[in-house]
């Protein structure tokens, strides 16, 4: 694994060149909240750019397709291609990536189960919502563990974005994949984040790497995505129709923030994973939901106003539910 840049915020070595991790500095005074503040603001300056000028969501719609086709595959592609990978270093990680994933999936269609709740949770509105409590953002991620940990963070963060969007998407388009155009494996091999991670992955195990002449075109494709994708997800922020069914949005966004961080805690130590994997994991683990989630509901046929409620509040929780992960879990 290749070693992660020196990052001072609340905790410093005496020499630059010690040879240390991140997370060999690390201080439980890292102030976390300020940490994340530059994505976050970027997600504001994305809603009020949308909501106040002329630049307005059918803009914005552009924006997230060409991040989301074009700018977001090249980054996945790049993060891992640049940086060599032990895949045997790395299986105890992605295990863990896996099991989270897993558990989440299992959690958010478990919600009809949970004692006394059954009878307030509509039939329609989980299957289609039951996607937030487990999907994640991916342009807020790799902002988050480029800022975290610089080339390793994203390495690792690329791994876990890698194999957990087929698993995830599965988990969500599984319940609704009969109101769907096209069939279940269609929609995951025309996937750009799959092939982009996919791409990398076998370029990165053959030993190929990009010319010195493309690395700054790809670098600054990758630097505009993260910028872009960050308001973009603001842009798609609504808060309509969230009346609709308040107990099912508590118990899914209690999921994604509350519980699915616990559990990334709980796998860390159960997979033994190192400093610097747990801290992407839990970084990982307590991401807003997708912004696409409201886009597939729509996409085949359910409620997508509901579901665009539950990832704006997401997107804000994820200020408390990063610096919980962060700052109070990674400390234990």
């Amino acid at each position: 694994m290749v070693t992660a840049a020196l990052f001072k915020t609340g905790a410093s070595c005496d020499e630059p060149s010690c040879g240390a991790t991140v997370f060999d500095c690390y201080s439980p005074r890292v102030n976390y909240a300020q940490l994340l503040f530059p994505d976050f603001s970027l997600i504001l300056c994305g809603y009020l750019v949308c909501r106040y000028t002329a630049l307005n969501r059918t803009v914005w719609a552009q924006v997230e397709t060409l991040v989301y086709f074009f700018f977001f595959p090249v980054l996945l592609f790049h993060s891992i291609i640049k940086s060599p990978l032990n895949i045997g270093s790395a299986t105890s990680f992605i295990g863990a990536g896996w099991a989270l994933g897993l558990a989440g999936i299992a959690l958010a269609y478990s919600v009809p189960y949970w004692p006394g709740l059954g009878r307030h949770i509509p039939a329609r509105q989980h299957v289609a919502s039951a996607q937030v409590a487990f999907r994640f953002n991916s342009f807020i991620g790799l902002a988050l563990a480029d800022r975290l940990a610089g080339a390793q963070g994203l390495l690792l963060i690329a791994l876990l974005i890698g194999v957990s969007v087929p698993l995830m998407n599965v988990g969500a388009v599984w319940p609704m994949v009969r109101h769907a155009e096209r069939g279940l494996l269609g929609e995951l091999l025309r996937n750009p984040l799959i092939i982009g991670t996919a791409l990398g992955l076998a370029g990165n195990l053959l030993g190929l790497s990009l010319p010195v002449w493309l690395e700054p075109t790809v670098s600054r494709i990758g630097a505009a995505s993260l910028a872009l994708g960050l308001m973009a997800a603001g842009a798609g922020m609504q808060l309509s129709a969230l009346n609709r069914a308040k107990v099912l949005a508590l118990a899914v966004l209690t999921i994604r923030h509350l519980l699915m961080p616990l559990v990334a805690w709980g796998l860390a130590r159960l997979f033994q994973l190192d400093p610097v994997q747990t801290t992407i994991l839990l970084a990982f683990s307590a991401l807003p939901t997708a912004s696409s989630c409201y886009v597939l509901a729509a996409r085949m046929g359910y409620d997508g106003a509901y579901v665009a409620g539950l990832v704006t509040v997401s997107t804000v929780l994820g200020v408390l539910s990063l610096s919980f992960a962060l700052g109070v879990l990674r400390a234990l």
